[in-house]
């Protein structure tokens, strides 16, 4: 192994706890923080002592933090950390339904909350680096982000003008101005002995490096700080092709020993991509209504489709498509950068098994964005007459898009894939025909949506198809809204679909959905 040489070694990122890095922010400061849900790729130490700080000293104040994925598990750990009054003052992000404690703070007004499109958010960390004014894209036109919809703000605290619309050519655009950054929490597995980083045991890359690059370009003629949590520091240089995050962009690591791939397990071979999973040791699908929709859901998959799926119901449809032996004619992706293989299900869904190759995810957007994407599958809160879809804000619960909005509107063909009703619903099965025991207490598809993350009307000018599957009905959206074109077999088409739908419907042209799917052996 080649020495370093005490030149280049003075050089080198310094290593530091993670109190020490926290202590060099202050007040008013924009901090970028890297993280998804179940704990891929947080940084939690740092995130723990930036708390602690302010518990004991008060200080630092009124942050604004930066973030493209959804951190935590809807309980105490991830963004859940910071959201305390006075902590923070503004927040900018791709969700926060990981953090209703962060929600809370938003409905009572203390923070204000910004919610931008995950892809939108990773790509403008990348022309916040470079210098650039901001992001022009069409990703968002007609949804809430769009300033004559409502705009990105989610509360009457949030006001400030972070979307504009513009024309170029007669087409119009939708311009994200550049926020710059003063420091950043990211996580790797390694750093060597002059900083370097890698991510050998990380389920993916997210937008971890365009963090780092946002870092060093800081604000105001002033270069801000990357600090970096890793599970392991070496003592000697890696291998230059196995660096993810050059030193130069490092300002600080901090060593975790105990630091955990996921809030699950420490290390999964598979899921670091150093080993692969037998097809025969995946688990069959249990079944139930999910399995419904996700076998008709995959009837609309082709051969040779890229595909997307997203958290939930919709991805149900990986197992289906590897119960049919399909999983190698078809490619799967995911919008956190992950190629090949099928995504975990639940809270580490980024954490994907037998995957191909990984990508940074601002990459991944760029592709889906440039039209790679041949099929996307969603989940839905709620739908409406005019095909217009709602994940971001209802009842009263403040979720955020994720990357749904760069993945709806950029796939040729979407499906939303969800139950007719939710709270309550009861289901029975036999003989391939569907029995409502008991119906759901809130309907999802109404006659007006209470926050547009997804522009029916949009979607029909863009040429686009687009499907709702429930368990019980299949619709279609036309250029005169959404329309019956399938019926569950054995339910009370009146009682237990048309009647549960908020708007008008007719069931006079639908067909039967296949009785197959109604049952065990599918």
């Amino acid at each position: 192994m080649t020495a370093v040489r005490e030149d280049v070694a003075a050089t080198a990122s310094p290593q530091l706890s993670a109190r020490e890095a926290v202590e060099r922010i202050g007040d008013g400061d924009t901090v970028a923080i890297l993280g998804a849900g179940g704990g891929l790729l947080e940084p939690d130490l740092l995130l723990d002592a930036l708390r602690e700080r302010f518990l004991e000293t008060g200080h630092p104040r009124d942050l604004t933090i930066v973030h493209s994925v959804g951190i935590g598990d809807k309980g105490d750990r991830g963004m859940t950390k910071l959201a305390l009054p006075g902590l923070v003052r503004r927040m900018i992000g791709g969700h926060i339904g990981n953090s209703p404690a962060v929600g809370r703070l938003v409905k009572d007004g203390s923070i204000e909350l910004y919610n931008l499109p995950l892809g939108v958010m990773g790509q403008l960390f990348r022309d916040t680096a470079a210098g650039r004014p901001g992001l022009l894209t069409k990703i968002g036109i007609g949804t809430f982000v769009d300033p004559r919809v409502s705009g990105p703000g989610l509360n009457a605290r949030s006001t400030e003008k972070l979307v504009e619309v513009m024309t170029i050519d007669g087409e119009d655009y939708l311009f994200y101005r550049a926020i710059p950054v003063d420091f950043a929490f990211v996580r790797g597995t390694r750093a060597d002995s002059l900083g370097n980083i890698s991510f050998d045991d990380e389920p993916n890359y997210l937008d971890s490096l365009e963090n780092c690059m946002a870092a060093a370009r800081g604000r105001d003629g002033r270069r801000g700080t990357a600090f970096v949590q890793v599970k392991h520091v070496q003592s000697e240089p890696m291998h230059p092709k196995h660096v993810h995050i050059p030193a130069m962009l490092v300002g600080g690591v901090v060593e975790h020993p105990e630091q955990w791939q996921t809030y699950l397990f420490e290390r999964d071979d598979v899921v670091a991509g150093d080993a692969r999973i037998e097809e025969s040791s995946f688990e069959r699908m249990p079944f139930s209504w999910r399995k419904v929709i996700a076998r008709r859901a995959a009837d609309f998959v082709e051969p040779g489709d890229v595909v997307n799926l997203g958290v939930g119901v919709p991805d149900g449809v990986a197992s289906i498509l590897r119960e049919r032996r399909m999983l190698d004619r078809v490619v799967m992706t995911n919008e956190q950068g992950v190629v090949g293989g099928v995504t975990s299900l639940g809270m580490i869904f980024g954490a994907s098994r037998n995957y191909d190759s990984v990508i940074p995810m601002p990459h991944m957007m760029d592709l889906y964005q440039g039209g790679l994407l041949d099929i996307a599958f969603l989940g839905f809160a709620q739908a409406d007459a005019e095909g217009n879809v709602n994940v971001s804000l209802y009842n009263g619960e403040i979720m955020g898009v994720g990357g749904f909005i760069d993945i709806t509107q950029s796939a040729r063909r979407v499906v939303f894939c969800g139950s007719l009703t939710a709270v309550g619903a009861r289901l029975g099965f036999e003989g391939g025909r569907l029995r409502v025991e008991h119906e759901g207490s809130v309907r999802k598809l109404v006659e007006k949506v209470e926050h547009v993350s997804f522009s029916g009307p949009a979607a029909l000018e863009r040429g686009q198809r687009v499907t709702i599957v429930t368990e019980r009905c299949v619709l279609e959206l036309t250029p005169r809204g959404l329309e019956l074109t399938e019926i569950a077999p054995g339910v009370d088409v009146q009682r237990d679909v048309i009647d549960q739908i908020g708007f008008p419907v007719s069931a006079s042209n639908a067909v039967q959905m296949p009785a197959t799917h109604f049952t065990e052996e599918g």
